[in-house]
């Protein structure tokens, strides 16, 4: 029998002054009230109750195992209460991964918006380039782009980008743009080291064919960060997501190449352990990120700009030799 439920049917049975009463009241038979006071009895080796055929009364232990009982009680009812309301408002401590510079650009407006709309909730961002196990390190969810090996893990998309191949105008003009992949020969390739799918440069063919190939430059590094500054630099060119080069190609400190061999886009998730009751702030989180990068998101608007651009500038050239231009 379990024995919260015996504590709570012998505090019945105290409080109504009887078991015939408590049976009524809990709605079970008097047989079973009385089976349940005499586990209690046989677990705890002393007696709780005296009875009488006229009457029911406590000893000493029982008096204080009562007093204990109804505490005990209370607190179970307490606790069962938080978790009931921590399921309907969020609440409580949210614990978050996701790759640094994605954190850093991103995830960390994101968290400062969300955090002043829900001040029940507090959040402890973490930023490792590392795939993490959220289970065995406590982690409510992650933010990723990498494909996953974990089955059991659940995913929501929230937005996609894809990876190009960039470098500074400069860059271009002194070294030449390239054509194709086998290009890549000719220029200093800056390269990330880490564990992730930026560690390949990976290019589709006309013919929809994976195309991978060897790169070489004198800057490696496992921190994307310091290949983009680099490459921004003119030192050579680089392969990123467009999350990270977004700002820099709308601005035209970037332009892309190789944009007709270009991989099949991303997706960027949020990545949490299953489970039948998932937690409102894991829900509310998760949720509030879908509605943020699920509009149209600030990275990907850069072929627009500079298609506008461009577009200016050839009416501008046109109208500079008296003819027109219309802009729709």
């Amino acid at each position: 029998m379990d024995r919260f439920e015996s504590m709570r049917i012998f505090t019945k049975v105290v409080e109504a002054s009887g078991f015939t009463t408590a049976s009524a009241t809990l709605g079970i038979s008097t047989s079973m009230v009385s089976q349940h006071v005499k586990q209690l009895e046989e677990r705890l080796g002393a007696r709780l109750l005296n009875r009488t055929t006229r009457k029911m009364s406590l000893t000493e232990v029982g008096r204080a195992y009562y007093d204990r009982c109804k505490r005990l009680l209370s607190d179970l009812e307490e606790a069962e209460s938080a978790v009931g309301r921590m399921q309907v408002a969020p609440r409580g401590e949210l614990r978050v991964n996701a790759t640094p510079v994605f954190g850093v650009l991103h995830l960390a407006p994101a968290v400062a918006d969300f955090t002043a709309r829900f001040p029940s909730i507090s959040v402890e961002v973490m930023l490792s380039d590392r795939i993490v196990d959220l289970v065995d390190e406590g982690l409510d969810l992650a933010v990723r782009v990498e494909p996953l090996s974990d089955s059991s893990l659940v995913t929501r998309r929230l937005a996609s980008c894809r990876m190009v191949i960039c470098g500074t105008p400069g860059y271009l003009e002194k070294h030449g743009v390239p054509r194709t992949p086998a290009d890549l020969a000719n220029h200093n390739c800056l390269t990330f080291t880490g564990a992730s799918y930026m560690r390949a440069w990976q290019f589709v063919s006309s013919k929809a064919e994976a195309l991978e190939v060897p790169l070489k430059g004198n800057l490696r590094s496992n921190n994307a960060a310091v290949l983009l500054w680099a490459a921004q630099e003119g030192q050579g060119l680089v392969g990123l997501p467009t999350y990270m080069v977004g700002d820099a190609l709308q601005s035209g400190r970037l332009k892309t190449v190789l944009d007709d061999y270009a991989a099949p886009s991303l997706t960027i998730r949020a990545v949490y352990p299953h489970s039948r009751h998932l937690s409102a702030k894991v829900r509310t989180f998760v949720d509030f990120l879908a509605v943020r990068f699920g509009r149209e998101t600030s990275w990907d608007t850069w072929p627009k700009t500079n298609a506008t651009s461009a577009a200016v500038t050839a009416g501008r050239k046109s109208r500079g030799k008296g003819g027109s231009s219309c802009l729709m």
